[in-house]
Order: C-alpha cells, then structure tokens, then sequence
C-alpha cells in the first residue's frame, strides 16, 4: 500500500516508536516519517507507507507553524520538561516586554541547536553524548522565523507561537526569549500545527503528487523507455534546463534530473495515487 497523511502524534512517545501503531493500523511494513517530533511534542507528524516513503526529500515542508509554553523560571539542560533540575521564582513581566522580546527575533537568528537533539557528532546521535554525560560542542545554525507573537501570559507560563523555517529548534527559541528576559526557562508544551500544506485532517490520504516541491516536465518519447529505466535523451523533454524534475507518464511518476544535458533517474516507476486508499 502507498499511502501519505499526517498523524497527530501525542505526547511522551518518539516518532518513531508512535510508528508501531500505523503499521498495525494500516496493516503494513514498510513506514516513515518526516521530521522527527521531540517525545514531549505533539502534533503534526508527515507519514507515508510503500513506496511513498521515498518522497519525503521532495515534499514541500515549509514554512513550519508551532505552538509552544515557555516555563519562566524552570531550567533543564534539555530545554523541555524531561529533564527539568530547578525551578526558581521570577519577577512578572508586563506583557508589553514579552511582546517586544518576542518581536525582536523576528528573521534570520544565528544560535546553536539544543545539546539534546539529533544532530551527529563525528558518526553519534548529540542527544546520546548528552545522556551519556560527554562534552556536546554543537556548530550554530541559522533559521529564519518568520512570524512570533504572543497567545496568553499566565505566569510564569508564556504561550507562544512561531511560524518557522525548516530545521529550526523552537526549544532553542524558548531559551532564547528567557535568556532575552533574563531568567531561566524551558518549554513546558510544543505543538506542531503544521509544515508546509501538510496538517493533520482525521489521517485522510493525501496525493503527494500535488504537494512536491518540484517543477513538472512533459517527456515527448516513447513512455516504455521510461517504464524501463533506459537512457533518455535531452531532445525529447519540453524544458531542457537543468534541475530536478517530476514526470508524468500514462502509467506512474518519474523524477528525473537534468545536468550538463544528461539524464539521471532519481526515483522511477512511483504508483500513482489511488483516492480509495
């Protein structure tokens, strides 16, 4: 079965672990996911079975939309609830600060990722160094938030939400904003809402077709060259410039990509979608 749709994944499972359930629901082996959800996250998580899980590279995922609580005054060297060491009383803040402070990283922010995250280390996982009590020397990167602004302040919880690039670590964002108020803090909730056109709709299938981040090319030659996977030739594509490419034949979808006028396959021979699925 071919299958994509969005999940809302609860709370205190990994993405991965939350796997276990769509295949039993879904009857199937093969699953994935795209864009891993922390264990204490919620919300919208891309899924996709069969063949479909080779398109995850080519969705179109951004921006991203989160909501989020930020616990003034509690500390944890996760950034989240999971790890929580100390929680200190904090002054109330007017709730003009808060939207000031919140404004003020709007666009592109240069930081670095939270010590407990997924990024390697030299072949290892930074979240298993972290837990194992190693040094975590993590290089900064760069987001753009595109939209930040304040839900409700009961303190000394600070809801929030942000509209993101991809990659973008919104624990890090919290930590920034107590750090900018001068106070401990951590997130206590992170939602996804959603990424890209991708939300959660009751797990509906959707066409992934229609949600690539890819320009479509029209093959003028014979389809069973294709089918195949023989050589093509640049003479027989509409668009002859260079770049990556989906195409449609009577049958399936192709992505193809075009260099130095030469033809490479990325992917071949991806079903179309079926709408009783």
């Amino acid at each position: 079965m071919n299958r994509l749709f969005v999940v809302n994944k609860p709370i205190f499972r990994t993405s991965n672990s939350y796997m276990g359930y769509v295949k039993r629901k879904y009857h199937t082996k093969k699953v994935g996911f795209s864009g891993t959800l922390d264990p204490f996250a919620t919300g919208c998580l891309i899924v996709a079975t069969g063949q479909y899980t080779k398109l995850f590279q080519y969705l179109n995922k951004t921006p991203k939309k989160y909501k989020a609580t930020l616990w003034l005054g509690a500390n944890s060297p996760s950034l989240d609830i999971e790890r929580i060491d100390s929680i200190k009383e904090t002054k109330i803040f007017d709730e003009k600060s808060i939207k000031q402070t919140l404004s003020s990283l709007l666009g592109e922010l240069t930081y670095y990722p939270p010590k407990f995250c997924a990024k390697k280390i030299d072949g290892t996982r930074a979240y298993e160094l972290a837990r194992a009590g190693e040094e975590v020397a993590l290089k900064t990167i760069t987001s753009t938030i595109y939209d930040i602004k304040l839900i409700h302040y009961n303190h000394p919880f600070v809801h929030f939400e942000a509209t993101v690039s991809e990659g973008t670590y919104i624990r890090s964002l919290g930590a920034l904003i107590a750090d900018k108020l001068g106070v401990d803090g951590t997130l206590s909730s992170l939602h996804r809402v959603y990424e890209g056109t991708f939300y959660f709709d009751h797990e509906k299938a959707i066409n992934p077709f229609t949600h690539l981040a890819l320009p479509r090319n029209i093959y003028t030659g014979d389809e069973t060259f294709i089918e195949l996977g023989k050589k093509l030739f640049i003479d027989y594509f509409e668009n002859k410039n260079s770049g990556i490419y989906l195409i449609e034949t009577s049958h399936f979808f192709s992505i193809i990509e075009i260099k130095d006028k030469t033809i490479h396959y990325r992917l071949n021979r991806l079903p179309k979608y079926d709408a009783s699925i």
